[in-house]
């Protein structure tokens, strides 16, 4: 989309505006990744907000008409899409988890994870305890997997940790939209520093894991985020291996580990030959996401303890 083209557009309505934006995305060097997979669907989700109707209008509001304003917004929005490669989670403040809607801007990474499917699974098969009472998100960001865990287990405590203040600030401020201040707390922690004495049933992390290469090679879009979220080493496992070297002394005995590593999932099975993670397969996509049990990680506490 040419910066100076377009600049008197008017849309007749919520619907051209879609195709319009949809045209664009589709011709501009944009990557999609940062909660769709598509032009139609981020046209979609831009002209909605702009329009301040539900993200899940139905074909029926095609035909609402849009003001010269809005307009001039969808195209502002449009152009900051495509010429600047701004995410457009962080040019709405929304993003959608699990079916939950949560502020996001630049403190905290665009939330994505694959563990939004295994908290809708109610962790089943793998989590073979009592509805659980307490868990940790470690590495929270913005704070969308443990909150959303909160919403989804109404009887658990929750608690959301990461070592950057700024996206701990982002985590409270989610955590008040949902209302949950009653049972999630908010530690600053690198890692499991601060923890001491706690104990979960589920241990949910979504940590830093991109290698160095591919930290280099990603789309514009990624530089928006916060780069601390993102690295983690020439491997992508720095803080993995924390992760996995400790997690066993924060486990209920029925406990459960689940970590994402994304494309680091490979260089993970070469640095533990020996221990048999459980990937999981994913109906909505993603990859790398995987789980340990309690029993497992002590079964395999020497291997990961090195």
């Amino acid at each position: 989309m040419d910066e100076n083209s377009d600049q008197s557009r008017r849309f007749s309505s919520v619907g051209e505006a879609m195709e319009y934006c949809c045209a664009a995305l589709e011709n501009g060097d944009v990557f999609f990744g940062h909660g769709t997979d598509n032009a139609w669907d981020e046209a979609v989700q831009l002209v909605l907000f702009v329009a301040q109707l539900p993200a899940d209008a139905d074909d029926g509001c095609l035909s609402t008409p849009l003001s010269a304003a809005q307009g001039e917004e969808v195209l502002s929005l449009l152009r900051r899409r495509t010429l600047e490669h701004v995410p457009l989670p962080y040019l709405t403040g929304k993003a959608w988890f699990a079916g939950i809607e949560f502020a996001c801007d630049r403190r905290a990474i665009v939330p994505r994870s694959p563990i939004a499917e295994l908290i809708l699974n109610d962790y089943r098969p793998w989590y073979a305890g009592k509805q659980p009472q307490r868990i940790l998100d470690l590495c929270c960001g913005g704070g969308c997997i443990g909150l959303a865990a909160a919403v989804y287990a109404p009887e658990a405590a929750v608690d959301l940790v990461d070592l950057d203040t700024q996206a701990l600030e982002l985590a409270a401020e989610n955590r008040a939209l949902l209302g949950c201040e009653n049972r999630v707390e908010i530690v600053q922690s690198d890692l499991f520093d601060a923890l001491a004495g706690r104990r979960y049933d589920l241990i949910l992390s979504n940590p830093p894991y991109v290698d160095a290469a591919d930290l280099a090679a990603m789309p514009e879009e990624y530089q928006h985020e916060p780069e601390l979220a993102l690295g983690s080493g020439t491997d992508g496992l720095a803080l993995t291996r924390v992760i996995l070297a400790r997690a066993l002394d924060f486990l209920n005995d029925d406990g459960l580990l689940a970590v994402e590593v994304g494309n680091s999932w490979e260089a993970l099975e070469r640095a533990y030959p020996g221990v048999a993670f459980t990937w999981l397969e994913l109906e909505a996509g993603g990859h790398g996401l995987f789980v340990l049990t309690a029993q497992e990680l002590r079964q395999y506490r020497e291997s990961l303890s090195g």
